[in-house]
């Protein structure tokens, strides 16, 4: 115990690559918390410093993060005055002023579009794709303890900048001997040959690889050649957050959430079906229904949820924008069916003992869904958007976990402790990473070479 007291006493710089510069996805915010207070509790007096465009915002949020941004990205004064000055000033306005001047704003896309340096194909149906990923390892990196990548599912195809800039940083980190950890993670759909490439020279050389599902992540990892004493499924880091918010009472209404963007397109006619099925299913059972809105990047979710609600007879007002992740999953609480097409509203749910459907469509949230399926059992009904037959699969989906919620309760928040219980004791491995050091491993065999992810992609039913 005095070797733990002394670590904890000494300057440890714990360096957050967080996945989300923008900070505008309540899922990836409730991640932050839960990480950083399991930190904090470990090394009190340990810097914390997370990757972000949006400093003053993470001060808001996030008081004892130190906002890591550029033109350097490197660590600032870690005086009092720095300290409390932002803390108490600059981090409640700058909360209060974007929740006052938000909006739907396109020119949000136009910068991370801007910032990805990514250029459109000429045909409007296919995604941007990138000319090449200059990334700009920070200078906060040689000064790290440990450098933490958060749980997301950026490792993929659909967003193929963050994993380049994620990898960059992992590898750079470990070429100057500092221990490297992904936590949280959900890996692919990883088709493209040039980020297979990659993941199969970065990923290997990673000591620690927590990930929050077991159909696809393990898999993966073992063809592109990652050690299995490396990984570790631990379900994602948001449910605890969830998980604590959870109501002891079974909720009335039914919660709807449908994001519409570019690695989600879903047809006007999906849309106008679920919004029919919804409203009469909430008005069949005398249900109220709730807005869910967990991304705020360029009003996403708002923009695609909002108009499914029009002429529903009880239909509930969504949070602000200024909203925090603490106040959606309070609104989830309040739920005893969820219909999402969000990953994280379903972690949310799930994580309560509340039952969801998680629409789809799309191989990227196929794997979503189908893998926290997996995580939590029973109690989540993947239904695709693209089915002939979705009125019809829809309406059962709700009728039968709106009758099993009871039932279904007790069993989903066990699997939820039993998540919880993981997710630690995969942050454990990466505390002794930094007070005992990295293992040390034999040299990993190289990647498969053939087609990317190969049969292990292929979803049934």
């Amino acid at each position: 115990m005095a070797e733990r007291t002394d670590i904890a006493e000494r300057e440890i710089r714990v360096l957050v690559e967080n996945g989300e510069y923008w900070l505008r996805n309540r899922g990836d915010i409730a991640m932050m918390a839960v990480t950083v207070e399991r930190i904090r509790a470990r090394w009190p007096h340990a810097r914390i410093g997370l990757l972000t465009h949006q400093p003053a915002i993470l001060r808001g949020l996030l008081p004892e993060v130190e906002p890591i941004c550029g033109p350097d990205w490197s660590w600032g004064s870690d005086s009092w005055l720095t300290r409390t000055t932002a803390t108490k000033l600059i981090g409640p306005a700058a909360l209060w002023w974007r929740a006052t001047t938000d909006g739907p704003k396109d020119r949000l896309r136009a910068i991370r579009s801007a910032d990805r340096n990514v250029r459109p194909r000429p045909d409007d149906d296919t995604e941007e794709i990138p000319e090449e990923f200059p990334v700009q390892i920070p200078d906060a990196v040689r000064e790290a303890s440990l450098v933490l990548a958060l749980g997301g599912g950026y490792l993929t195809d659909v967003d193929r900048y963050q994993a380049h800039r994620t990898m960059d940083l992992l590898e750079h980190a470990g070429g100057l001997g500092i221990p490297t950890a992904l936590i949280g993670q959900g890996l692919g759909p990883m088709h493209d040959k040039d980020l297979w490439r990659r993941a199969g020279e970065v990923l290997p050389n990673v000591d620690f690889i927590g990930l929050r599902e077991a159909r696809r992540g393990p898999e993966l990892l073992s063809q592109l050649g990652v050690p299995r004493e490396q990984v570790l499924v631990t379900g994602d880091d948001a449910v605890e957050f969830a998980y604590r918010l959870r109501d002891p009472r079974i909720g009335a209404d039914i919660g709807l959430c449908l994001r519409v963007a570019d690695y989600s397109k879903v047809s006007a006619a999906a849309q106008d079906t679920l919004g029919k099925v919804v409203r009469a299913r909430a008005a069949e059972l005398d249900a109220g229904l709730i807005p869910l809105i967990i991304s705020e990047y360029a009003s996403e979710d708002r923009l695609s949820t909002l108009p499914l609600l029009a002429g529903a007879d009880r239909a509930r007002p969504p949070v602000g924008r200024g909203a925090n992740a603490h106040d959606v999953a309070r609104q989830v609480a309040g739920c005893r069916v969820l219909v999402t097409s969000a990953y994280h509203l379903a972690v949310f749910a799930l994580s309560q003992g509340i039952p969801a459907v998680g629409i789809t469509a799309s191989e990227y949230y196929d794997d979503k869904f189908h893998g926290l399926a997996g995580m939590f059992g029973a109690g989540l009904r993947v239904v695709h958007l693209d089915d002939q037959d979705l009125s019809e699969q829809l309406t059962a989906a709700i009728t039968e976990l709106w009758d099993n919620a009871p039932a279904l309760r007790d069993p989903l928040q066990q699997r939820a402790m039993d998540q919880i219980d993981a997710s630690r004791a995969g942050l454990e491995r990466v505390f002794g990473l930094v007070e005992d050091g990295p293992r040390s491993l034999p040299a990993p065999p190289p990647p498969s070479a053939n087609h990317p992810q190969g049969p292990v992609q292929r979803l049934g039913g």
